[in-house]
């Protein structure tokens, strides 16, 4: 019932999750394919290292949730939930288009795997605050997960929610933080001054690791260490990542929120991406 160990690496995962975000990016010609890139090491380690989770059953009561705060990074969930085997592979062919079960933003009533709607930012922790607190009160083992982006903390209900995993003892509660730098707005350092993050999420009573987020090793190591965490907090990973990872041309382009990318370069990416594979 529990996604099993394979000799499949972690690095060869997140190789394979950014090749299927690459492959979707294509079907349409766009897609927030720069933060898919970023987020694809915390990805592989998510679904093939902590999560514990029953490909073919999504809805399996024992398994550990996934919440995708940030909706319009579903290009990224959806490369994981095929790697996973949750999703078949030749759906990926249907991204974003109509009657597709791969919309471009997450929806939960669409896509198995997909825990939450995460569309308006600023809610997806307030949810998962939900779940842990439903989970805890029906003596559930499982463990929270929740994504969410830099530009999410500019969100007043994030640090409500932040206050009640913190009253509540939420210690089956990990969040995510991705911080590459960037939101609809501009640079995320330009719209609001968030930093030291250790010390703020630190004074809201979490228990918080900062890491490189694309540092296959060391996110493994915080990710045990939140897990076997035995004091009665919340858990916070905060994770520094690069945008468009992998792909070099596309790490050199002045990044911004939605990172284009033209008709003649998805094939490029594909090419470059295929050359770095891991051994």
């Amino acid at each position: 019932m529990i996604q099993l160990l394979s000799n499949v690496s972690l690095a060869e995962r997140a190789y394979r999750i950014r090749r299927n975000a690459l492959r979707m990016g294509e079907v349409q010609g766009q897609g927030y394919i720069a933060q898919a890139l970023g987020i694809a090491d915390v990805l592989a380690v998510s679904y093939f290292h902590a999560l514990r989770y029953n490909a073919e059953d999504p809805h399996w009561e024992e398994r550990d949730r996934f919440l995708l705060s940030i909706g319009h990074y579903a290009i990224a969930l959806y490369a994981a939930l095929i790697e996973a085997g949750v999703i078949p592979e030749a759906e990926l062919e249907t991204y974003g288009s109509d009657d597709s079960r791969l919309p471009m933003s997450g929806m939960a009533s669409y896509t198995p795997g997909m825990e939450i709607t995460g569309g308006s930012l600023g809610h997806g922790l307030g949810i998962a605050v939900g779940f842990a607190l439903g989970l805890k009160r029906k003596n559930s083992n499982a463990f929270i997960y929740n994504l969410l982006s830099d530009g999410e903390l500019n969100e007043g209900s994030t640090w409500e929610a932040a206050m009640g995993a913190s009253h509540w003892q939420l210690d089956n509660l990990i969040a995510i933080v991705d911080i590459n730098g960037q939101q609809a707005d501009g640079p995320s350092a330009a719209m609001t001054s968030r930093e030291p993050q250790v010390a703020r999420w630190e004074s809201f009573g979490w228990y918080t690791q900062r890491v490189d987020g694309n540092n296959i090793e060391a996110l493994t190591e915080v990710f045990d260490r939140a897990r076997r965490y035995e004091g009665k907090k919340p858990r916070m990973i905060i994770c520094d990542t690069k945008m468009a990872k992998g792909v070099q041309f596309l790490e050199d382009r002045e990044m911004n929120h939605f990172l284009r990318v033209d008709a003649d370069e998805w094939q490029k990416a594909l090419e470059i991406l295929d050359a770095g594979r891991p051994a």
